[in-house]
């Protein structure tokens, strides 16, 4: 490159003089943005995760797990452009996953407040009484049912038992006739009628106006009655309709989420978030354990601030002559990213974690809130701390995290109306006042499952003791799949 510069530089045309000025500018200007795109790759990152460690320290046999909740939200708006059968799948590999079922919540955000998702998520619920125990029995991956029995391969391998054959051939009937169920649903949704869909008993469907309507709260599984065929408890899956007024911006997905937060907040308040899109599913059960392995990490969980999942798809050609899997996104510009600590959040596929999103500041430790030694050498001598530093270092050493929900889930039933609207004034309050802290925080990219990071933004001001920066890590263990496109 230098010498093409300096030939460059070193003959000019001086008949064009202006056009040979312009090119040479135009050249240095890309060269300097190539190599400002290869710095990230020069220090590229692969990380590993082992589950028998995590289970060895917080899921011993025999004895109550320890594992963080997690709360999961699946984002979709119009079910005739997100059918609704891609949805019920990606909730079923949710609800099927190997994970404690106490500690798993699945929230459902329709932002388009169509009766077709709720009476489709209606529907899948009933079909995971048979499904999940049937996947945990025998092992099946991926858990995504459509995916599952498309697949072409030998699906007796490593089965040993007698029942699974004829229990399997059972299963794709249970799911066959779901299907035509959805199917049914999506037809009659074809047609509104005109005075607007009705309920069961007769009232009018709230969403009518998917752009003027109150919010609606639906808890379908993790109540009274929410237990499998075999008996066993299921992981909680709620539907979430955010209520939208005309004349306000609701922002979309990102509203969306900000309801599912707080939403999830007041039912279960799971210490993780991990939030995926309607046409994703979990392509390995262990997705969620991955996760933990980074942040439930003992050296460094406290300060990590995410954990992003690739994105891989379904449904390619062989050889993928359009580029339609982003290997050199995932499996290169983001693995150099995590080794500087910046690569981004691509809006799906991450687990967060809760405090982070809050606004607080990650949980130090006693060596990391003394002055680093670029301050302590320009600085000179030691001063005494004063008062008000002491104190901030104290209040966040003293910091705690709560998983407790704010009301439990017997409430619901009870009506939680009321409750609802004494404490969101509070939720949104309180969220004005600790939003703007996120800003401050960092991430960094992680490839194994979850993991990712981006650069820390500042903002203005000073902060008593130096500020420390969340961390966030790269997944790449290829376990959210896209459905065929």
């Amino acid at each position: 490159m230098c010498f093409f510069f300096q030939y460059r530089v070193s003959h000019p045309v001086r008949d064009a003089y202006g056009l040979w000025l312009v090119s040479v500018i135009c050249e240095i200007w890309f060269a300097l943005s190539w190599l400002l795109d290869q710095f990230p790759k020069w220090y590229p990152i692969n990380r590993e995760t082992y589950l028998d460690r995590l289970a060895l320290r917080y899921d011993r046999e025999g004895e109550p797990s320890q594992l963080c909740p997690i709360d999961i939200f699946v984002s979709t708006v119009d079910p005739l452009k997100e059918p609704p059968l891609i949805t019920a799948n990606t909730v079923l590999s949710i609800l099927a996953v190997d994970y404690p079922v106490d500690k798993v919540s699945c929230y459902v955000s329709d932002d388009g407040s169509a009766m077709l998702t709720f009476e489709s998520l209606s529907e899948t619920a009933e079909f995971a009484r048979k499904w999940v125990p049937f996947c945990k029995k025998h092992n099946i991956e991926p858990r995504a049912p459509e995916f599952y029995f498309q697949q072409k391969i030998d699906y007796l391998k490593d089965k040993i038992q007698p029942s699974f054959v004829k229990e399997r051939r059972a299963m794709k009937r249970e799911y066959e006739e779901f299907k035509i169920r959805i199917n049914a649903l999506v037809a009659k949704a074809q047609k509104v009628p005109e005075e607007g869909w009705t309920m069961a008993d007769g009232t009018a469907w709230p969403g009518n106006n998917p752009r003027d309507h109150p919010g609606m709260i639906q808890v379908f599984l993790g109540h009274s009655g929410g237990l499998d065929t075999d008996g066993n408890e299921l992981p909680r899956l709620v539907y979430v309709s955010r209520e939208k007024r005309p004349g306000f911006q609701h922002h979309k997905k990102a509203g969306a989420m900000n309801a599912l937060i707080r939403v999830s907040a007041v039912l279960t308040n799971g210490a993780y978030l991990l939030n995926v899109d309607c046409d994703h599913y979990f392509n390995s059960s262990k997705a969620l354990r991955e996760a933990m392995c980074f942040m439930m990490d003992p050296a460094l969980g406290r300060k990590t601030c995410y954990v992003q999942f690739p994105q891989r798809f379904d449904g390619i050609d062989l050889h993928d002559r359009y580029a339609n899997r982003n290997i050199v996104f995932f499996d290169i510009n983001m693995k150099g990213l995590d080794g500087i600590q910046g690569p981004m959040y691509v809006g799906t596929g991450c687990c967060f974690n809760r405090q982070a999103l809050y606004g607080y500041d990650p949980v130090l430790t006693e060596a990391d809130l003394e002055p680093n030694i670029v301050v302590k050498s320009c600085c000179g001598g030691r001063k005494k701390k004063s008062k008000s530093y002491m104190d901030n270092k104290n209040r966040m050493m003293k910091r705690t995290e709560s998983s407790a929900p704010i009301f439990n889930m017997e409430d619901i039933e009870e009506g939680i109306e009321g409750m609802c609207l004494q404490f969101l004034p509070y939720i949104y309050s309180w969220h004005l006042r600790t939003s703007a802290w996120f800003l401050q925080h960092a991430f960094i990219f992680k490839l194994t499952t979850l993991s990712e990071s981006h650069q820390v933004m500042r903002m203005k001001g000073q902060c008593l003791c130096p500020r420390r920066d969340w961390r966030s890590d790269l997944v790449s263990l290829l376990y959210l799949l896209h459905p065929p496109l």
